[in-house]
């Protein structure tokens, strides 16, 4: 951590301070900035687990959310260049492709017939901006960008499966929002980071124009204007600091402060991939995983729901509830994690068990959290239909077509 950085925290805050702090984040009070600094650098990690975990329990209660979808990578074109990834491509690169629509509907009928409930889709961010080979696709197809054959996609997919949609394709504006809200039952855009440090020649993200914060920012505040359920979250161990970690924290939730809309946060660990700028970055231990997610849980306080993905902390996943998640994300039992392709996702089966074994009821959700589903404004008219037919009455993943079961 640079100098400036350990003098601008409170490295020497008292025990006495620290308890205080700790019992205001576990009663769900705001924490201040020099607060939640001060636990992420100096609490005892016993005691900031048990925080986290004590407010989770205490709004969420011993219910581990999961949703059970098909990833579909419609297109792993991208204009940028982050130094950890390895989903991207360029033209002529080995998968380096759009799906076409019977793929796509292949795809997600297969994973229909498999329980899926879900279809995640996740591609590249504005590539016909880099390459004439993604304009002519788009164009072949009679549309001008990326983005617009998305909507289409996922429209052909509510309306022809009625899985539900939940797309995650970089930066959007108010329009695009608009038009994707209507196909959607929820949104994401992965903040990462708010520090444009990270920005610079070198850096993780210095090649990649749609990772600067300030972009990344008004996208989700687009969201919420346009009252779109909202995923997001941070990415740890790729440079940043501790304290970027707990500003980009604050900033999530202000967000959430002003339009209620951020129904999940991600705390995503690096994985160092081959290959990449970043093959010899170190990965951020466990224990450093479980400090961060605690601290989010504080931040955050106990509305939001809180996620970190098994598959990049496996063996010892099961660690992650001692910090106050409520959800392990999105597991599919048909595909792979494009993004993470070493990091094989947990059978639902051990899932379960693991999930059981530490105290903990296993519950499978939707592509829109419970709480949104009855909220006015949230749900459009053509996602409606599809989604009462998947929830149960609690606003949960039924069991069975299209027949509401109470199951809590």
């Amino acid at each position: 951590m640079p100098k400036m950085e350990n003098l601008e925290i409170a490295v020497r805050t008292s025990g006495h301070r620290l308890d205080a702090f700790l019992a205001c984040g576990a009663d769900g009070r705001s924490l201040t900035r020099e607060q939640a600094l001060a636990l992420i650098e100096n609490a005892d990690l016993p005691s900031l687990l048990g925080a986290a975990a004590s407010l989770r329990d205490a709004t969420k209660g011993r219910v581990i959310t999961f949703s059970r979808k098909v990833f579909i990578p419609l297109t792993t074109l991208c204009r940028d260049r982050c130094g950890y990834c390895v989903f991207r491509r360029d033209p002529g690169d080995p998968g380096g492709r759009y799906m076409e629509p019977e793929e796509v509907l292949q795809m997600v009928e297969s994973a229909k017939a498999a329980g899926c409930k879900e279809a995640l889709f996740s591609l590249g961010d504005q590539p016909e901006r880099a390459f004439p080979e993604a304009r002519e696709f788009l164009q072949r197809r009679g549309f001008h960008r990326t983005l617009d054959y998305l909507a289409a996609m996922t429209e052909l997919t509510l309306k022809q499966t009625g899985l539900l949609p939940h797309a995650n394709p970089g930066v959007m504006g108010q329009g695009d929002l608009a038009l994707l809200k209507a196909s959607n039952a929820s949104l994401g855009l992965m903040l990462e980071n708010v520090s444009p440090r990270l920005l610079f020649r070198g850096g993780p993200h210095w090649q990649a124009p749609d990772k600067a914060p300030r972009v990344r920012l008004e996208t989700i505040r687009e969201a919420g204007r346009l009252q779109i359920p909202f995923t997001t979250g941070i990415l740890i161990g790729i440079g940043e600091t501790r304290a970027e970690r707990v500003d980009s924290l604050l900033a999530i939730r202000r967000l959430h402060e002003t339009y209620g809309h951020i129904q999940e946060v991600i705390v995503q660990n690096f994985r160092a991939k081959p290959h990449t700028p970043m093959a010899a970055h170190p990965e951020p231990p466990m224990e450093e995983m479980l400090r961060s997610v605690a601290v989010a849980r504080l931040i955050l306080g106990g509305e939001i729901n809180l996620q970190a993905p098994p598959n990049l902390s496996a063996p010892d996943y099961v660690r992650l509830l001692e910090a106050g998640i409520n959800d392990w994300g999105g597991v599919s039992p048909v595909t792979r994690d494009f993004i993470n392709p070493e990091a094989a996702w947990p059978e639902i089966d051990q899932l379960r068990e693991q999930t059981a074994r530490a105290g903990f009821t296993l519950h499978e959700r939707l592509a829109i959290y419970p709480e949104y589903i009855h909220r006015p404004g949230f749900v459009h008219a053509n996602v409606r239909a599809p989604l009462e037919c998947l929830a149960d009455l609690n606003g949960l993943a039924r069991n069975g077509v299209c027949k509401n079961e109470r199951i809590l």
